[in-house]
């Protein structure tokens, strides 16, 4: 007797049912069936749809930052070659500047070497020709002395006088 109003008061606090414990675990077994069924098995390929995705947006991250680092150093790299190639520009100029001024002074220097011989050719001939006119100017005058001294037998005074006289002719005909 003892033992049912043990099983009694078990039963009255709640208790212990087989059959309900049998009841509920037939129906988790029955729900766990149908979640894996119908609910689990699109949340495990919405969740690796997502990882995926996720996947993909990382290797295309990664891609793109690949690219940006190699279009980076194109661009560095292009960078340096026009400055290697605009400073190639300046010496080549440089170096043009420097010959074409050396040019200009050597042409310079032949233009004035050709100047200063062409007048030193003009003095001498203008020398010459002084010259030449100063001897038939001598000639002429000594001519011309030479028979006023034979017209007349002059003293000295007359003959100073005379050539004082032709020397102012001569003076005025230049």
């Amino acid at each position: 007797m003892q033992a049912f109003t043990e099983f009694s008061t078990i039963n009255a606090l709640g208790g212990f049912h087989g059959g309900d414990m049998l009841v509920q675990l037939f129906f988790f077994i029955v729900l766990l069936f149908a979640v894996g069924k119908f609910a689990w098995g699109p949340v495990v390929n919405m969740m690796q749809k997502r990882e995926e995705y996720v996947a993909s947006e990382i290797d295309a991250a990664e891609e793109a930052r690949a690219n940006a680092e190699k279009s980076q150093k194109e661009a560095e790299d292009r960078l340096k070659q026009t400055r290697q190639e605009a400073q190639q520009i300046i010496e080549e100029a440089k170096n043009a500047g420097v010959k074409q001024e050396r040019d200009i002074v050597e042409s310079a220097r032949k233009e004035a070497e050709r100047i200063r011989l062409a007048a030193q050719e003009e003095i001498q001939n203008e020398k010459e020709k002084a010259l030449q006119a100063l001897q038939d100017q001598v000639a002429s005058l000594s001519v011309l002395i030479a028979s006023k001294v034979i017209e007349k037998e002059i003293s000295a005074q007359d003959q100073e006088a005379l050539i004082n006289e032709y020397l102012k002719e001569v003076g005025e005909e230049r």
